[in-house]
């Protein structure tokens, strides 16, 4: 037992949590949710990673380390017409497809053979807006804005995994000298909403299935591969089907997905962490604990981000999604046979339409995929 144990799973964990916290808030938003509805997310997928990735790391003796789906939570923000009942609906659908998944192997190469460049270009889509409000904040609040993006540029050289954190503390600090913000809130424990599910049609179409499509894609795969890279085998049917049990459970409480973390895991995977591979595994119950913290506190967090002001929000959300859009935007063009369907994808994605009460991410991967076949039965002819 080492030190580095515990610092790798307290800094994966305050990575992962302080730095996407505000997509949260952008979805709750999104969706109409009040603030105790926002807390009970919080809450609720705080439980959610601390019992998955605790369960999962002392079970297997891996470093299993889970999170909530940043590009899920990107797609959500981005969804236009939803309420929180069906938004809930959806989450539930999500869940039981990622159990299914777990459990039947030709669904999850069904999953796999969908081309990366299409899925890529789905999820560039759907970030876009966000990096792109984010540059819009400049001519909201420059006073408050300019000297956040500065700080992130220069932490950013030395850092690059604490400069939003860093935009964090530094934008709630400035915002309150600068009077942008009422005082802080008292602290206070958090408590769960129970939300009544709606099942819709377009909600399922339209919000279930892409987020289902974005979780496995970017989030899952990109998981399994860190720990393979790390030199473990995981256990990919379990993993699945625990990170999809504890997203059924946490859903009707207003928590999104639960699944593999990517950037969190190789934190805890590497090194640094332990220079002994089987030992490894031991960051999986502290980063629960962090979790566990969360949890309990949760509703004070979101409390503090409702008193500031929403250009600091929107431009917290967009700086942490820069390095995923990057990374989603290079995988989309990658291979040159398929960059038209991406780039297809990509501008139905950013489009934002709605037809028949369907959003935008269901509709690219339909033009993405005809796009493509199109092209390999021109191939082949």
């Amino acid at each position: 037992m080492r030190f580095s144990v515990v610092a790798s799973a307290a800094v994966a964990a305050f990575v992962g949590f302080g730095g996407t916290l505000a997509l949260i808030i952008a979805a709750a938003t999104a969706l109409g949710a009040t603030q105790a509805e926002t807390a009970s997310w919080v809450t609720a997928i705080s439980l959610a990673l601390a019992i998955s990735s605790g369960y999962l790391s002392w079970r297997y003796r891996i470093p299993i380390i889970t999170a909530w789906s940043t590009p899920g939570l990107a797609l959500i923000g981005a969804s236009i017409g939803f309420t929180m009942q069906e938004a809930v609906g959806a989450f539930i659908v999500t869940a039981l497809a990622i159990i299914i998944t777990g459990l039947i192997k030709p669904v999850a190469k069904f999953v796999e053979r969908i081309p990366a460049s299409i899925a890529s270009g789905m999820l560039a889509g759907v970030l876009s807006s966000f990096v792109i409000n984010a540059a819009k904040t400049l001519s909201l609040d420059p006073m408050l804005v300019l000297p956040l993006i500065g700080l992130f540029l220069i932490i950013r050289l030395y850092n690059p995994a604490m400069a939003v954190i860093s935009v964090l503390i530094g934008g709630v600090i400035f915002a309150l000298l600068l009077g942008r913000a009422d005082n802080l809130p008292t602290p206070e424990l958090s408590t769960l909403t129970m939300i009544v599910p709606e099942f819709s049609l377009s909600a399922m179409i339209g919000l279930a299935l892409p987020l289902y499509l974005v979780t496995m894609a970017s989030q899952n795969l990109p998981g399994f591969a860190v720990l393979r890279a790390a030199g473990y085998e995981p256990p990919t049917a379990a993993c699945l089907q625990v990170t999809g049990l504890v997203s059924l459970i946490s859903a009707p409480f207003g928590a999104h997905t639960s699944n593999m973390a990517a950037i969190s895991a190789a934190i805890c995977t590497g090194h640094d962490t332990h220079p002994d591979p089987k030992q490894r595994w031991l960051t999986g119950p502290f980063y629960a604990l962090c979790y566990l913290i969360f949890a309990i506190f949760g509703a004070s967090l979101v409390a503090v981000f409702a008193v500031l002001p929403p250009a600091l929000i929107m431009l917290i959300a967009g700086l942490g999604l820069i390095g995923p859009f990057i990374n989603a935007l290079s995988l989309a063009l990658k291979n040159e046979h398929e960059r038209f369907a991406a780039i297809i994808t990509f501008a139905v994605t950013a489009s934002g339409i709605t037809i028949l009460g369907i959003g935008s991410a269901f509709w690219a991967l339909i033009a993405g995929l005809i796009v493509a076949g199109s092209e390999y039965l021109s191939k082949y002819r």
